[in-house]
């Protein structure tokens, strides 16, 4: 019987399940589509965004270029409309600059209402 390493359940800020942000470009911390956190992610990669040229032109301002591919990182490069799982420090720096992309909600990780609230969160939300 071989031994796997489950990840724990993960609930959205909806508090239901949590769903799968995106598999094109593959996402998540895992790189498994989901959008949730371990100790060992830093960057707390919890928020499914839909990704705008103002914001890749904001994060890239930041010293994070998200439109240039990094191979080692299973990191394709990101272009406006592409999905993936964010930082929460991030998108709430662009949320205070003009600039924060929408949110899918249901593949948003629950981990994101230890950082801003619910009602912050719908305002960006996108119907899915």
């Amino acid at each position: 019987m071989s031994q796997t390493t489950e990840k724990p359940k993960a609930f959205n800020v909806l508090r239901t399940s949590l769903e799968s942000c995106c598999n094109d470009p593959m996402t998540g911390y895992w790189r498994d589509g989901y959008c949730r956190t371990a100790n060992e992610d830093q960057g707390t990669h919890v928020v499914c965004a839909v990704m705008t040229q103002e914001f890749l032109d904001f994060t890239k301002s930041k010293g994070n270029d998200l439109t240039r591919a990094i191979p080692a990182y299973q990191f394709p490069g990101l272009k406006p409309g592409d999905k993936w799982c964010l930082c929460i420090l991030r998108w709430l720096e662009a949320e205070k600059a003009g600039v924060a992309p929408q949110i899918n909600l249901k593949s948003t990780d629950d981990k994101v209402l230890d950082y801003t609230s619910l009602e912050l969160l719908k305002k960006y939300a996108v119907d899915e």
